[in-house]
């Protein structure tokens, strides 16, 4: 009976817990695939008092079980916003989920068992790999992995690499789907509403209800880029914010240049695109005063990123010039840098690159260590600039001196009237022939006429009054659509949704140890 019972004993495994809720000696199974292999013998305190210790005895024939790599849990009813599971237990009890590690890992007694359940069972095949986010958002344990869609993996845990300041998901790919996933793949996180707003309006992008509550991510190769060769086990991946994070990635920029712009930037942030004739080639990379070294230039100074094989017609391949002296050709020929609207709802800039006609001659300078595109205004400054022309013409012309003159015609005018007038009343009028004075006469009466003339243009006529006054009315719509254009050039959606009260925004510190 001694050897018998000593033969029936299998190898005992020590568990430790935080907490032994549902687990009892003699009465919570062990299992392995729903199938009994033990049975918990004793629960004891650990020595530090923080934790519990679960002696758990497998059958004779389980010992191979225990290795290095197993799994231990506590199976109970759990309810999460991605999962129902051990359900049964409510009828069964709970019992403790053995997960066996690889077969060629070392034998070993002694484990720490997880508190939370794994997600996906290590013996399923299929492409286990690794996300990275600067942010968590919503995505947990048990958000689904889509394809174009369709649900083909999930995240089986996330924590926080504190070393790095990241966040890294482990993440599994069912077996049949694994090949999708290639070198070039990109992952962006289509949890809840993405609502954003930009230089090319509002954009609003809804997922599926299952990803609106429990988070949930996509992956795909951006159109244009080379899929690449299928990935391994371990493979790490970018978790971008979104779809056009996601697809900004594969832009490579070559050359970087600092643009001074003598207009307000308001609207203008990173990122924001550098397009040629509506083609994206670029994006602001900052907006700083550290790359202007002379403290006497008020101009405000942005950094972008930028590709100069996108101005090209020719391939890259067949390029017969640099970048540098193809760029230095293209201002020579008119390429100018201007800032211009892209949206009056958002009120939101982007840097446009152009080839204007008859520009003003400039070359492509240096400014610190970069190289620097002359600039343009445009838009409502440009208005602005002619309205300011328009009105320094009139203030120059010489109204007062014209006035000056017609006043003297006028009094000279009324001298010479007023001596046609006593040569009619004479006496010697009245002796002369009748031809005469009826030819006389005639020419009082035009004379009169140019009498009503001259007092209507005189200093107090109607004529100079209305002139006056026309001219008032004019210099005063000028300033107000001077001042118009300026609000609106700082300002673009005010025209839908009036000038805000509130000033434009902080200036960012100066940056230092560049």
């Amino acid at each position: 009976m001694i050897y018998r019972s000593l033969n029936s004993q299998g190898p005992v495994a020590h568990v430790r817990f935080e907490t032994a809720e549902g687990i009892g000696a003699g009465t919570t199974d062990v299992r392995c695939r729903s199938v009994k292999v033990g049975v918990v013998r004793e629960v004891k305190l650990a020595e530090d008092l923080k934790s519990v210790v679960v002696l758990v005895e497998l059958n004779s024939d389980s010992g191979g079980l225990l290795r290095q790599g197993t799994n231990f849990w506590v199976v109970r009813p759990r309810v999460s916003a991605t999962d129902v599971s051990g359900l049964d237990t409510l009828i069964k009890g709970a019992y403790l989920e053995l997960e066996p590690g690889k077969q060629e890992g070392e034998q070993v007694n002694h484990f720490n068992g997880l508190e939370t359940p794994p997600a996906t069972n290590r013996d399923i095949p299929g492409r286990r790999i690794t996300l990275t986010a600067e942010q968590a958002g919503s995505l947990v344990a048990g958000s689904p992995l889509y394809y174009r869609g369709f649900e083909v993996g999930r995240i089986e845990s996330r924590k926080l690499d504190i070393a790095r300041q990241r966040v890294t998901y482990d993440a599994f790919i069912r077996s049949e789907y694994s090949s999708v996933v290639k070198e070039n793949t990109r992952f962006w996180n289509t949890s809840g509403i993405d609502i954003s707003a930009g230089a090319d309006g509002f954009k609003v992008r809804t997922p599926s209800f299952q990803a609106m509550v429990t988070g949930g991510a996509t992956f795909g190769v951006p159109e244009g880029l080379v899929p690449g060769n299928p990935v391994s086990d371990g493979s790490t991946f970018t978790l971008f914010e979104n779809e056009d994070a996601a697809n900004r990635s594969t832009f490579n920029p070559t050359m970087k240049f600092v643009l001074l712009f003598e207009q307000s930037v308001r609207g203008l942030v990173k990122s924001a695109p550098v397009e040629f004739r509506g083609i994206p080639i670029g994006r602001v990379a900052d907006i700083s005063f550290d790359y202007l070294k002379g403290e006497d230039d008020s101009r405000i100074p942005v950094l972008v990123e930028i590709d100069p094989s996108l101005l090209r017609r020719e391939s890259e391949e067949k390029a017969s010039k640099p970048d540098d002296e193809f760029l230095k050709d293209a201002v020579g020929r008119g390429l100018r840098v201007a800032l211009k609207t892209g949206s009056l709802l958002t009120g939101a800039l982007y840097v446009d690159l152009d080839y204007y006609k008859d520009p003003s001659p400039a070359v492509l300078m240096k400014v610190g260590d970069f190289s620097s595109i002359p600039t343009v205004s445009s838009g409502f400054a440009q208005l602005e600039t002619k309205l300011t022309v328009i009105l320094d013409k009139f203030q120059a012309l010489p109204l007062d001196e014209s006035v000056k003159k017609i006043n003297g015609l006028a009094d000279e005018a009324t001298a010479t009237l007023a001596s046609a007038r006593k040569t009619f009343d004479s006496k010697e009028f009245t002796k002369l022939p009748a031809d005469l004075r009826g030819s006389l006469a005639a020419f009082e009466k035009a004379a009169g006429s140019l009498d009503h003339l001259v007092s209507s243009v005189g200093p107090n006529g109607a004529v100079q009054g209305d002139l006056l006054r026309t001219l008032d009315e004019l210099r005063s719509a000028l300033r107000s659509m001077k001042t118009a254009t300026k609000a609106i050039e700082e300002e673009p959606n005010s025209i839908i949704f009036g000038k805000s009260k509130s000033g434009g925004p902080f200036p960012t510190a100066p940056k230092f140890n560049r």
